[in-house]
């Protein structure tokens, strides 16, 4: 009998050490194969990137995976016992495997075998983070061996709080979602630090499956699943009895925060930013890299900006009629899920979109569009109200057929079906007013004239109609408010503001072509300050001064000023008829608002990398003893601007002068009602196809335009000064309300002299003409009258030939007229 059960034994232990041996060699062969466990610490997954304006405000995000990346110091207790106590409670405990979890899993599998369930993998957070980073997720047992081999390796090579760190920031949560950072954003427009126990247990509840704990198309189990996690918490002693029972009561409360754009009115600065990083750095550093971009948008400026150039456009649009309903929708039966399904403008807050249930002499009856939760389905009650006749009252002038009709009654305008924009009457609850998105277009941009920081920026009425930004993209002829920059050439190149030009008739002669341009209003001054030119507006003047000092020189400084890249050297490009951008201009004017030294415009701040270093700043400005270690009474650092003079800041300084006469008495006169120091210049294109304003004080230029994206005329007498400068002056009306009125700096050694200013000539004491007029040293008024563009016997003179290649430039409009 002992020889038996020793033979037994023998033939036992042999099979044992054979079984032994070929697990052996099989974890060999497998283990030979396994990919380096060692990438783990150098880990860089995709990252959000995120936007941010000059306040902090967050303008947008941006990633293939919506994560952002946490050290484990910054995860709360409270998220990570969540997760512990849904994946793997022994997790501190473990060597990388748990025994414990392993042999019930196994129990469960034989019980289940044969049944058709899913097997049970036991799988401790390490070994989701071997399956994660390094394996497949093949349900097959060697991958699972494969795991359980690297589980070991990982846990012998990083620190517990190192693994728990990978796995928090890996997991997928759904929505997009990765990371346990990126969920709480993405669930409840949070950071990880504000979670509640039942949030944070809800998130642990979603890795076994997301999709399976759908918060709306699986609500009643995704509940279940958190509860049963909180549960856990409890039984671990992460919370108390009485906290679980107070986390479970609670509903799930996901609140799922939109991609794209966040902050309000500035769609259009974000894409801008977008393209830029973009260009200068790929997609994937701006879907993956994890920038933080730090912008130059001031929110509250944007915010007036949008405002100022919405009512504008508003206005205009509405003198000229009403040109229909949206669409048109049955109401004979439930009209709110027709009318939800009509596109609105989600960037036009103020407007809803409604359908006309009646019409009739006074006014109609709308049904207003239901509001949608995010699982599709409407929610909101049904709502009416009423749009009175007066409500309306611009619509009683409407298009039929393309004619315009007057309509006697609104029921002569809409009819039962419609589909309309309306706006809510201030302090009313259910009166409207009925709104139509205009057809004429516009860009504004404001701009720190010092540093060129974009401060807003407006590219059309509304992003979600049309994402064309034209304060940056629209190739538009900027019309007389080019005038600067031909005055500037000249007082650069020894005019000054009392030089007398002839404003009279004149006739360019171009082989079988002939070119005579004229003033705006038909009319001739006959001589003429330059002053008087630029604030009147004088095309036939400003023709003459090109002319007189030569046009390559105006091309030179239209190139230095950085309005055009390549501007052909012809009389009509003096008016304006080259094409270029809002931005540009706006870029120029600040050169002078600057003292005459460059500026580039910028709309980023500082851009970081994902771990925090600067990788690209905008102020290039040095500051040598900003970094001083003490005080040894030295000096305050200052900052050194080594910007290029552009213009002699004496030039600048004229030319800023002559332009506060265009506001105070000119053709923006309009704005001088503000009581402010404010220099700028109207522009009108020929045909008044576009009207622009572009102005400044002393620390901040603002330019904009207004015209048809297809251009064509704005209407007779549709002028810069009539359009865009009422909307320049809103702007600044709010933009500078509460800020001192400071006025330009003189610089030193500049002469102020009293003149006539129809003679530019030195003033008689008591002349009712006088002006004050800056001259640079060594100039000053002249001492007889001479006039520029007079021939010798007393005529009014004319230009030279243009080249041939002149012709289409000519007749392609031939510039500003206003």
């Amino acid at each position: 009998m002992i020889r038996l059960i020793g033979y037994f034994f023998g033939v036992g232990t042999t099979l044992a050490l054979l079984v032994a041996a070929g697990i052996a060699i099989y974890i060999s062969h497998v283990a030979k194969d396994l990919p380096d466990y060692e990438v783990l610490a150098k880990y860089e997954p995709p990252v959000t990137t995120r936007i941010h304006a000059s306040d902090g405000s967050l303008m947008a995000e941006y990633a293939r995976e919506r994560r952002l990346y946490l050290p484990i110091q910054a995860i709360p207790d409270r998220v990570k016992a969540a997760f512990m106590s849904a994946e793997d409670k022994n997790f501190y405990n473990h060597p990388g495997i748990d025994i414990t979890g392993l042999g019930r899993a196994i129990i469960v599998n034989l019980q289940n075998l044969g049944s058709g369930r899913r097997q049970v993998g036991a799988s401790t957070i390490t070994q989701q983070v071997a399956k994660n980073f390094l394996l497949t997720s093949d349900q097959t047992y060697e991958r699972k061996i494969k795991e359980m081999i690297l589980a070991f390796r990982i846990e012998q090579a990083y620190s517990k709080d190192r693994i728990l760190e990978l796995y928090l920031n890996e997991i997928f949560f759904g929505f997009g979602a990765y990371g346990v950072a990126g969920a709480a954003l993405t669930y409840f427009d949070k950071s990880v630090n504000e979670l509640t126990v039942a949030e944070a247990a809800y998130l642990a509840s979603l890795p076994k499956g997301p999709n399976n704990y759908h918060p709306f198309k699986h609500a009643d189990r995704a509940i279940e699943r958190r509860n049963w996690v909180i549960d856990q918490m409890v039984e671990n002693g992460y919370v108390t009895r009485e906290e679980g029972a107070k986390a479970k009561a609670e509903p799930l409360g996901v609140t799922p925060r939109r991609n794209g754009s966040y902050l309000f009115a500035g769609e259009y600065f974000t894409e801008e930013v977008r393209r830029q990083i973009i260009a200068r750095y790929g997609e994937n550093a701006l879907y993956e890299g994890g920038l933080s971009v730090r912008t130059t948008l001031d929110p509250n400026v944007q915010l007036i900006a949008r405002k100022s150039l919405q009512n504008g456009l508003l206005k205009y649009d509405m003198l000229r009629g009403y040109r229909g309903p949206v669409t048109h929708i049955d109401v004979s039966g439930d009209w709110g899920v027709p009318l939800g399904n009509v596109k609105g403008l989600e960037d036009v807050p103020e407007w809803t979109l409604a359908v006309v249930l009646d019409s009739s002499a006074t006014g109609l009856t709308i049904g207003i569009q239901p509001t949608r939760q995010i699982s599709g389905e409407l929610v909101k009650d049904r709502v009416q109200g009423t749009v009175s006749k007066d409500d309306m009252g611009f619509a009683m002038r409407h298009f039929v057929n393309g004619k315009s009709v007057r309509a006697k009654s609104p029921a002569e305008v809409l009819e039962p079906g419609d589909v309309v924009f309306v706006q809510k009457n201030e302090g009313s609850d259910d009166t409207y007013m009925l709104r139509q998105v205009p057809e004429v277009e516009g860009g504004l941009v404001a701009m720190d004239p010092h540093t060129g920081r974009v401060l807003a920026m407006v590219g059309g009425f509304s992003y979600a109609q049309s994402e064309f930004n034209r304060a940056t993209q629209a190739m538009r002829q900027p019309g007389s408010s080019f005038k600067p920059i031909v005055y500037s050439a000249a007082l650069d190149n020894g005019y000054t503001p009392a030089s007398v030009i002839m404003d009279g008739p004149i006739t360019i002669q171009s082989g079988n072509t002939t070119w005579t341009p004229k003033n705006y209003d038909g009319t001739v001054a006959g001589p003429a300050t330059l002053r008087s030119g630029i604030e009147k507006s004088r095309n036939l003047m400003t023709v003459r001064l090109a002319n007189d000092m030569g046009m390559k020189l105006v091309v030179e400084y239209a190139e230095r000023f950085g309005v055009y890249d390549h501007l052909a050297p012809y009389l009509p490009m003096a008016l304006g008829s080259g094409e270029t951008t809002v931005m540009r201009m706006v870029s120029a004017y600040s050169i002078m608002a600057n003292g005459g030294k460059s500026i580039k415009p910028s709309l980023i701040d500082r851009i970081q990398d994902r771990y925090g270093k600067t990788v690209f700043k905008q102020d290039e400005r040095g500051c040598e003893g900003c970094n001083a270690t003490e005080w040894k009474n030295q000096p305050e650092p200052e900052l050194v601007d080594n910007s290029e003079q552009v213009l002699d800041p004496m030039t600048a300084y004229q030319i800023t002068s002559m332009m506060e006469g265009v506001v105070q008495r000119g053709t923006g006169a309009t704005i001088g009602e503000l009581g402010r120091h404010i220099a700028g210049k109207t522009g009108t294109t020929n045909d008044e196809k576009d009207a622009w304003f572009i102005g400044f004080t002393p620390n901040l230029v603002v330019g904009l335009y207004m015209g048809f994206d297809t251009p064509k005329g704005l209407g007779k007498g549709a002028t810069g000064g009539g359009l865009a400068a009422p909307i320049f002056k809103d702007f600044m009306r709010v933009a500078l309300d509460g800020k001192p009125n400071t006025d330009f700096q003189v610089p030193d050694g500049m002469k102020l002299i009293a003149i006539n200013r129809k003679t530019g000539m030195r003033a008689a004491e008591g002349d009712p003409n006088t002006i004050i007029e800056a001259f640079k040293p060594g100039t000053g008024p002249a001492d007889s009258y001479w006039v520029i563009g007079m021939g010798a016997d007393g005529s009014n003179g004319a230009g030279g030939p243009l080249s041939p290649q002149a012709n289409q430039a000519i007749q392609s409009g031939g510039g500003g007229l206003y």
